[in-house]
């Protein structure tokens, strides 16, 4: 997000209120839903939801999409529309931006499958958040962004630069047309 001349920070928890499924009575229960990273810069706001799974199985179709498995609710701010709805409202709000200046995306470090990241990318790509369509972008993105980074040598106080930079230097690093 960087590259993109964005400023990012850490994650960043937007407060959602809900109505409970009490019958008996309305009941309402504020949660706060967390966003992984959040890049601004003058006329654009990215939200971004981070899910590695590196250790894993992988992200999942059907947990992304919301097709009622348990692991749904940690997609909630992708998959649930009144969630998504109100982290971009609040976003807007709290940073001064109008919500068609904001976008939302998933990084994925892992999928589960080919196919579900496949399902995952065609999904999304009917999800208009904001701006527009949710993005989905994986490991390969990011590395090759951080590689391209790297190539730099103007100094960055960045540790994420230097380690690759010491990678490379030292020769454990594969050359990107072998990966």
């Amino acid at each position: 997000m960087e590259s993109e001349g964005l400023v990012v920070s850490g994650a960043l928890k937007f407060n959602v209120t809900r109505k409970t499924r009490k019958a008996a009575y309305d009941e309402y229960q504020t949660h706060g839903f967390e966003v992984d990273l959040v890049g601004a810069c003058r006329d654009r706001l990215v939200l971004a939801t981070v899910k590695s799974f590196f250790g894993s199985r992988g992200v999942v179709a059907s947990h992304v999409k919301g097709d009622g498995t348990n692991y749904a609710k940690w997609y909630a701010l992708l998959n649930q529309t009144d969630v998504r709805e109100a982290v971009v409202n609040r976003a807007a709000e709290r940073f001064g931006y109008d919500v068609d200046q904001i976008e939302m995306r998933l990084y994925a470090g892992r999928f589960s499958t080919a196919a579900s990241e496949a399902e995952i990318r065609e999904w999304a790509k009917s999800q208009i958040i904001g701006s527009g369509p949710l993005q989905v972008y994986d490991a390969k993105h990011v590395v090759a962004k951080v590689r391209e980074a790297a190539k730099s040598k103007q100094y960055r106080d960045s540790a994420v630069l230097a380690t690759l930079k010491v990678l490379d230097a030292t020769g454990a690093l594969v050359p990107t047309s072998q990966t």
